[in-house]
């Protein structure tokens, strides 16, 4: 939690509200047969793992998914009691640990679950798992046809038991919806594989953020929520279905530190990236690429400052940014500094930010460092 007397002058505020705003915006699109899997893996997307997983699970989240058995175990000592489903596996040694706490994991080569199945019978404890498949992202997942060997080799195993069947969309967010609709006939080849070896699975779940947004043949039974909870929508949604009233929910503050006026020609930042066409009134910032405030931004980014954009100018340092005030008019020492956020009606938003250095939304909420402490809203 921030606390202005004894830290440093920046600070992002999470929006609670808004988190649980966005969750319902999702739940009242979404069919109410199907259930909803609050993604906060990297730490909610760099919003707070257990403070935004408490508030989801408040606002009628059924169930959760990280990508790591350790996310996993921080939600179980926090004292979260839903399912956790673990989209990224569990690496050699784990299997143990998966157990221990309760999580479900996601497996996609025989070798997991046998020795799931082993770790499973030396603590007498049946565990869960999610088969995932590759229907086109070429990432992790069976290839489908190599589903009809897998399932024969894993179905009896003890103590396993096939949960989940999921996926994962590829290009969901693009105008063309060709390459998708490839994808969810995969998908539901690959159920149909299953349901031909007598394997069922409880939860069958394909749908992101955007196919839950414009592709309801994709919710199934369930649907995974993630980057839209956080309100990212402008490059996350795509242009199908309809626009979707979210909220940003993590804003991210900065304040002056030091004002001062330099001639024409003056060089600011490092290997003098930007000289002064005029006397100029500059301010620094304590924020910097160690914060999250990617060095990308340097000569390309802009911030808010008494309602008006200001433009970053010279490199970002490690702990330090430096902005042009000269067209805004009174700026001091103490000013706050909008980086995320609205202020007098203007906005920055995570997405025009990324527009700017030709990266992603999640890119720049996730990337907001631990060091930025966040001062939660309720």
């Amino acid at each position: 939690m921030y606390d202005p007397e004894t830290q440093r002058p920046t600070w992002a505020e999470i929006s609670l509200p808004s988190l649980k705003h966005n969750f319902n915006v999702l739940r009242q699109h979404v069919s109410r047969s199907v259930q909803i899997m609050a993604v906060v893996k990297a730490n909610a997307y760099g919003h707070g793992a257990v403070e935004c997983a408490r508030v989801l699970e408040d606002a009628g989240a059924d169930c959760f998914a990280v990508a790591l058995i350790e996310e996993g175990i921080e939600l179980r000592r926090a004292g979260v009691m839903l399912p956790i489903v673990c989209l990224g596996g569990f690496h050699p040694g784990q299997a143990s640990l998966v157990i221990e706490h309760d999580l479900t994991p996601v497996v996609f080569d025989a070798d997991a679950v046998f020795a799931l199945s082993n770790e499973a019978q030396n603590q007498n404890s049946p565990i869960n798992l999610h088969i995932k498949i590759d229907t086109g992202m070429g990432r992790l997942g069976v290839a489908i046809d190599e589903l009809p060997e897998f399932a024969l080799r894993v179905m009896h195993l003890p103590n396993v038991r096939i949960d989940g069947l999921l996926s994962h969309l590829a290009d969901a967010d693009a105008s063309s919806t060709e390459f998708t609709h490839g994808q969810i006939s995969e998908f539901r080849r690959a159920v149909e594989i299953l349901k031909a070896a007598d394997i069922t699975p409880t939860f069958r779940h394909l749908a992101n953020s955007a196919a839950i947004h414009g592709y309801p043949e994709t919710w199934e039974n369930l649907v995974r929520a993630g980057a839209a909870l956080y309100g990212l929508r402008d490059d996350v949604l795509g242009p199908h279905g309809p626009r979707f009233d979210l909220k940003p929910v993590m804003s991210l503050y900065s304040r002056v530190i030091l004002v001062k006026d330099v001639p024409a020609g003056a060089s600011i930042g490092y290997s003098r990236t930007f000289q002064t066409s005029r006397p100029s009134r500059i301010a620094t910032l304590p924020v910097g690429y160690a914060d999250g405030f990617r060095r990308a931004f340097g000569n390309r980014g802009r911030v808010l400052i008494r309602g008006k954009f200001a433009p970053v100018i010279g490199r970002i340092s490690m702990d330090l940014s430096i902005i042009d005030v000269t067209d805004v008019e009174g700026v001091e020492r103490g000013d706050k500094v909008t980086l995320i956020g609205s202020d007098a009606g203007s906005e920055l938003r995570p997405e025009q930010l990324a527009s700017a250095i030709d990266t992603v939304s999640y890119e720049i909420v996730c990337g907001i460092t631990s060091r930025v402490p966040r001062a939660y809203l309720t």
